[in-house]
């Protein structure tokens, strides 16, 4: 099935299409379907968590701390893959489908994982949900950052990834509800649960529009300029900023392909600022990754009872507390996201927690497994804090920063690289860290923290704040030239600027 542009619509023509008339329920919707992707994140972190408290589970895999480790991060091995893949597949068959295919996936994985009888088998369904859950965290960012009208994006893309809390709430009250069963559905039945949410998405795409520069691109203008219309101004298809936005990508993507960018893999390595915008990206991967937050949300156990708190009713208490405020400190982040850029608060984030990653450490070697009630309540304390540091900012700047410094020939394989490099450290810490908890105890969180300090001297020196500006005004930032002479869009929104008239009437045959 092929349009008259010679491209292949048959992998996305079959999805239905019943698009709100409201601009805002749109981009509710396109919110909501693709924070599907950071809630069974969340979820299956919060899970995870509390499985490796419960007896329960524990006690029916025979768990080591190496197989503990195996069971936790061969999630990684399938984002990895996902990150090696999917890229193309997104740039292939559009946003839409690609987030289809990958709920998809997710929910397989969901049924093997419930039914695992070994090891083996858990960690099969692992390594599948990896990739699917990845497969959608590198193609909702995306999405999000193409189709969201620009006074969204931030809002957006923040929201995007705190949905990791609202998953990792629900996951760590139903762990907790389910740890007080004998039997093994102490921990399928929380597994079988991080299905619903995948559900929730496939239910929500025929609300939502393709995105418009996806369209642009394989010269759907129409199409394109329609999408416009419904996201920024309730269908107007001649509203200023609407036509001023349309006519910015078409001049973008007419000097892209004048520049001979494709969307091929070696496009993301050809030029220096190709190679830049893909440092950037991946450096928010490894850097929110290796910031210590993977030891609480998957060895909260380790650390409470290095911090002495044995009781598993208390940790999963905890657990549950934890999320909730984690989930209110990612939406204070969010809120303030376009007042302080992205940058600044990806800075003040990382101060706090490496402050407070260093407080853990010293109060664990102090308080440890004694008596002194204070102390261990201190140490906790400390946790929670060093958890809502860096949810105020890496929360919301996750998936927020890589899309916005990708321009669009290398968006979807530079999320893939993206994905890769995040799974990829996510696999080594995660897999190391209940090792390293069990043998070197405090020094962990030390060892850690010196790691933070020369983060936030990489972010103050190399990174570029991007607030403020469309997809296609960054490249002025990073290239030193801007590929339009459209005002930017922000100054025609408040005023400033006048937007030129005609933008609407090139000829789309």
């Amino acid at each position: 099935m092929v349009d008259r542009y010679g491209y292949n619509r048959f992998f996305g023509a079959w999805i239905p299409l019943w698009l709100p008339n409201s601009s805002l329920v749109i981009s509710v919707l396109l919110v909501l379907c693709s924070s599907i992707t950071s809630t069974t994140f969340g979820y299956d972190g919060s899970m995870i968590n509390g499985l490796n408290i419960l007896p329960s589970y524990t006690n029916y895999f025979s768990l080591t701390p190496a197989t503990t480790g195996l069971n936790t991060a061969s999630l990684w091995i399938g984002g990895c893959i996902a990150g090696l893949t999917y890229g193309k597949v997104t740039d292939l068959i559009g946003r839409r489908p690609a987030l289809f295919w990958a709920a998809i996936l997710t929910l397989i994985a969901v049924v093997l994982q419930t039914a695992a009888q070994n090891i083996a088998m858990f960690v099969i369904a692992r390594i599948i949900l990896g990739f699917g859950t990845s497969a959608s965290g590198l193609t909702g960012p995306a999405y999000l950052a193409e189709t969201l009208p620009l006074h969204w994006r931030g809002w957006g893309l923040g929201v995007f990834n705190d949905f990791y809390y609202v998953g990792g709430l629900v996951a760590a009250g139903i762990t907790y509800g389910t740890s007080f069963m004998s039997s093994t559905w102490a921990w399928r039945i929380p597994s079988l649960i991080q299905g619903v949410f995948s559900i929730f998405c496939i239910v929500i795409l025929p609300f939502i529009p393709e995105s418009p520069r996806w369209l642009l691109f394989h010269n759907r203008r129409d199409e394109a300029h329609l999408v416009l219309a419904q996201t920024y101004s309730n269908g107007d298809l001649d509203d200023k900023i609407v036509l001023a936005q349309l006519k910015e990508m078409e001049d973008t993507f007419e000097h892209e392909r004048n520049a001979g960018e494709t969307l091929s893999v070696k496009q993301i390595f050809k030029t220096r600022t190709a190679r830049k915008r893909v440092l950037l990206a991946v450096s928010a991967a490894v850097f929110s990754t290796i910031a210590g937050n993977v030891i609480a949300s998957y060895y909260l156990g380790s650390m409470l009872t290095n911090a002495g708190i044995s009781s598993t009713t208390k940790q999963l208490q905890i657990n549950i507390i934890l999320n909730a405020f984690c989930l209110v400190c990612s939406i204070f982040g969010t809120y303030y996201i376009d007042k302080w850029g992205r940058k600044m608060i990806a800075a003040i984030s990382t101060t706090l927690l490496t402050i407070f990653l260093f407080l853990v450490g010293a109060l664990t070697k102090l308080y440890g497994n004694s008596s002194n009630t204070s102390g261990v309540y201190g140490t906790v304390a400390m946790i929670f804090l060093f958890q809502g540091a860096y949810s105020i900012g890496w929360t919301p700047v996750l998936y927020l920063y890589p899309p916005e410094v990708l321009n669009y020939p290398i968006r979807a394989n530079g999320m893939g690289v993206f994905q890769f490099f995040l799974n990829g450290a996510a696999l080594l810490i995660v897999f190391t860290m209940p090792i390293s908890l069990a043998s070197i105890g405090w020094k962990t969180y030390m060892i850690n923290g010196a790691w933070d300090v020369v983060m936030l001297f990489a972010i103050l020196y190399y990174w570029i704040e991007t607030k403020g500006k469309t997809l296609e005004e960054i490249d002025e930032l990073i290239e030193g030239k801007k590929h339009s002479d459209v005002p930017d869009l922000e100054k025609i929104i408040q005023g400033e600027e006048m937007a030129q008239v005609g933008y609407g009437e090139k000829d789309s045959s």
